[in-house]
């Protein structure tokens, strides 16, 4: 019995003995990581204090109590002196933060701010631009029935744009809109001229390649009333293309088919790039075997690679509305008539910043995003 007693005594002096030593131990050190580190080694599962507690079974059952409590003040010691050392860092940093001086005169550190995509930043310019020629902005959904989309527009069940190829199918026989010409049609339907309106919007075919993909951004343009004329059509495009690309730039309309419009034209625009006339000077510096003016410039001109030469770019299509979509939404086109056109806004943005692929504008890359203001 003496033995165990003796036994007893010296467990508990040695667990007393620990919270002097952690005390010791943790006094010089100065992070919450380190404190943490140093209580784990006296508590932990494997830490000195647990591994002594194991002599806990072997001792008589009326020791055990004194021993325990031994335990539990060396715990307490312990943990007591963590929570002021971790305090005593708290004040300290505190303290510090409070001591530190702040010059409020020096520019703040602000986060770069996003910018609107370029074929956003294409198509408010658009429609900025049309606004001004009075035309409203009109929308319409993107999945469509056959009807608006073809039938209403003068496209038999034959025409090719109709084929499973090229236009999108969802369920119940309905299609995703191949161009925003069913918004015309349903401005049409829900009142009476005169109207006047652009529609932009996504549509959706079956292409991709660097100058096409299977979901673009375009927008059409429609205006009906009395004595509406092709030399109102010419007018109005003309000023657009003008006031989008600047400059005194002249178009062309060349005879086309489109089965909503009749007559069709395609609608070129001057080369800004050339000023039309499809040629360029060589960059400065260029070497050339040409004759030069001296300091290694070539004295003749190149090809415009924009307009490939022809002095010409073509931005879209138009027309007569053609009377066959008037008596669909319920017109007399005795009465009435007008004009349509229709171009791709992502067409416009290669145009517009010389982007030669489509494609990299729907790549999200911040490297491409950035070089747009």
């Amino acid at each position: 019995m003496a033995a165990s007693s003796s036994g007893t005594q010296e467990l508990i002096q040695e667990l007393d003995g620990l919270a002097a030593a952690f005390g010791q131990e943790a006094e010089p050190l100065a992070t919450e990581q380190e404190i943490r580190a140093a209580q784990a080694r006296f508590l932990g599962k494997k830490g000195r204090v647990s591994e002594l507690m194991k002599a806990l079974g072997r001792l008589p059952a009326s020791d055990r109590p004194a021993a325990g409590e031994a335990a539990n003040r060396a715990k307490a010691s312990i943990e007591s002196v963590v929570a002021a050392r971790l305090a005593a860092l708290a004040d300290a940093a505190l303290a510090a933060d409070l001591a530190r001086q702040v010059d409020v005169t020096l520019p703040g550190r602000g986060r770069p701010l996003g910018s609107l995509h370029p074929l956003t930043s294409v198509r408010r310019e658009v429609e900025e631009i049309f606004l001004g020629l009075g035309f409203e902005v009109r929308t319409g959904p993107w999945i469509e029935t056959e009807w608006h989309n073809f039938d209403a527009l003068n496209t038999p069940a034959d025409h090719p744009a109709r084929d499973m190829q090229d236009t999108f199918f969802v369920e119940g026989g309905r299609i995703l809109r191949s161009h925003t010409s069913p918004v015309q049609v349903r401005t049409m339907l829900a009142g009476p001229p005169p109207i006047k309106i652009i529609a932009p919007g996504n549509v959706f075919r079956r292409d991709d390649d660097a100058t096409h993909t299977p979901m673009f951004p375009q927008v059409e343009g429609l205006y009906v009333d009395r004595h509406v004329s092709f030399a109102d059509l010419k007018g109005t495009l003309l000023h657009f293309v003008r006031r989008f690309f600047g400059g005194a730039l002249e178009i062309r309309l060349r005879p086309s088919f489109f089965p909503f419009t009749e007559p069709s034209a395609e609608v070129d625009a001057g080369c800004f790039a050339c000023g039309g006339t499809g040629t360029r000077a060589p960059a400065a510096g260029k070497a050339s075997p040409s004759p030069s003016d001296g300091v290694g410039r070539s004295t003749e001109l190149e090809g415009c690679r924009l307009c490939k030469g022809s002095g010409w770019i073509e931005i879209g299509g138009s027309g007569m509305v053609h009377p066959n979509v008037f008596r669909a939404v319920g017109y007399d086109p005795a009465e009435v008539s007008g004009f349509a056109f229709g171009m791709g806004l992502s067409r416009m943005a290669m145009l517009k910043y010389g982007v030669e692929d489509l494609r990299a504008f729907y790549d999200n890359d911040l490297r491409f995003l950035r070089q747009f203001p």
